[in-house]
């Protein structure tokens, strides 16, 4: 992996920069102060004026793409020229027909003329070492391009238009302000002056620990609508469970029987809902049993549960008591309570009843659903339900962060400033409270790339597909 300080060069990188395999159409992308000169000695345009390579830049040109005098292929060549492109350097991009050798082949006679095969990730690279776009956008490229639902794409398209860029930029030019009065102080430490104000500084640390307690707190709910909202399916053997998975999920994924306890192990998948993903998990039947491997399932039934952001209990509503609604409040007395999971109380097999169970709602002071997951009645009241759960989720910022690099980097700077505070309330040494205020401004800058390493960027960029 290149970077600044290990010797970049702006060489030129060539890649396929679409999905491998055959399609359509296909784009290999050039970067680099030599794009146009090695994409001429092989294209040649319809308008034999542009044959010298006189390409305008942001324009589209129509010709062939020749190996000697052998045609490879027809296609259209895009030029963008430095600055005004995807990496701020010169970028040629070829859309050539999808023929896995028709790509093959462009990208060896590019790689011939002189262009080097890029790296993973490595356009997205150079865009972010010159200065085109920072760290944190740098990777929610990535996440835009994993993205598989509404609610994922719009979290990675503001981290990606500089969402939590600017927000981290302003606590860090904030703290900075500060910091540079404190390492004055250092300057004059032998004549015992402050020239940063100690209550207007108690303030800016409390405020700050606020602002990053808030960010850390939306990583909870950033990651899980990345990675897909985890919706645990419990109850008592044989209400329908795995039917109702199949219902949501509109397929048969799990198996249906009527002998109790056929569930053994949790099954998953995922179906978006709404804009949301949501990862529904059938699990074992809760239930008191001798069978070690049924034993095992519910066991990891109660891990699912733990797991989950959203809780499905269903039942047989024609088996329901009073007794049995109070007892199964008692035993998920602390998921019920738990603010960080919702639970919703699912009657299932209304087609079996003449009429629905009011008073079952009024004694539940949750969310209840009624349905017949059997013949997909009420699917529908469910499905709202979830997104209905989901908009109710806690989240008090506009930037959620998904990233767990960003989430531990903001738990390391609140943990430097707690340290801070601590150590102006105990009366630490100025310069020791100094060390506490670099590391916070340290991790800050890690998050938007003010401070990397090879080992850093290696590490991000090296995850990237090729052509990225």
């Amino acid at each position: 992996m290149l970077s600044k300080s290990a010797g970049y060069t702006n060489d030129t990188i060539v890649a396929i920069a679409t999905p491998a395999g055959s399609g359509a159409i296909s784009v290999v992308r050039l970067s680099g102060t030599d794009s146009k000169n090695i994409c001429m000695k092989y294209f040649t345009p319809v308008n034999k004026n542009l044959a010298n390579g006189n390409l305008q830049s942001h324009r589209l040109y129509f010709g062939s793409f020749f190996d000697n005098e052998k045609i490879i292929d027809e296609v259209l060549v895009s030029y963008f020229k430095a600055p005004s492109s995807y990496t701020s350097e010169d970028v040629i991009e070829i859309s050539c027909h999808g023929s896995e050798f028709i790509q093959q082949k462009i990208v060896e006679l590019l790689i011939d003329a002189g262009a080097r095969a890029a790296n993973p990730g490595e356009f997205t690279l150079r865009a972010f070492l010159n200065g085109r776009i920072d760290l944190s956008q740098a990777e929610a490229v990535a996440d835009l391009i994993a993205s598989q639902s509404a609610s994922s794409h719009s979290m990675a398209m503001n981290q990606m238009r500089g969402g939590i860029s600017e927000k981290i930029n302003f606590l860090r030019s904030k703290l900075i302000d500060f910091a540079s009065l404190i390492e004055l102080e250092l300057d004059f430490s032998e004549e015992d002056v402050e020239f940063a104000d100690r209550k207007q500084f108690f303030q800016l640390i409390r405020e700050l620990k606020e602002e990053l307690t808030i960010l850390i707190d939306s990583f909870t709910m950033g990651n899980v609508m990345k990675k897909g909202i985890p919706v645990a399916i419990i109850g008592k053997p044989n209400v329908g469970k795995s039917t109702l998975l199949n219902a949501l999920l509109n397929e048969e994924k799990a198996i249906v029987s009527p002998i109790p306890g056929t569930t053994r192990d949790a099954i998953e998948d995922t179906y978006i809902i709404g804009g949301y993903r949501f990862r529904f998990i059938d699990t074992a039947g809760l239930r008191d049993s001798d069978d070690i491997v049924e034993k095992i399932g519910i066991e990891r039934t109660y891990d699912k549960i733990r797991q989950a952001s959203i809780i499905l209990y269903v039942c047989d509503i024609g088996n329901l008591s009073n007794n049995n609604v109070e007892n199964i409040l008692d035993e998920f007395k602390s998921y019920i309570q738990d603010e960080s999971k919702h639970f919703i109380f699912v009657g299932n097999k209304i087609d079996q009843l003449s009429k629905l169970p009011s008073h079952i709602k009024e004694i539940l002071d949750l969310d209840t659903v009624f349905v017949s997951a059997k013949r997909k009645e009420n699917i529908y009241l469910l499905t709202d339900a979830l997104i209905d759960t989901v908009r109710k989720f806690n989240i008090t910022s506009d930037i959620i962060v998904s990233n767990s690099r960003h989430y531990q980097a903001l738990t390391n700077a609140k943990d430097a400033l707690d340290n801070v505070e601590e150590g102006f309330n105990n009366d630490i040494p100025t310069d020791l409270i100094a060390i506490d205020i670099r590391q916070a401004l340290h991790e800050l800058g890690t998050i938007t790339g003010e401070i990397t390493t090879d080992d850093l960027l290696g590490n991000i960029f090296g995850k990237f597909c090729i052509g990225k």
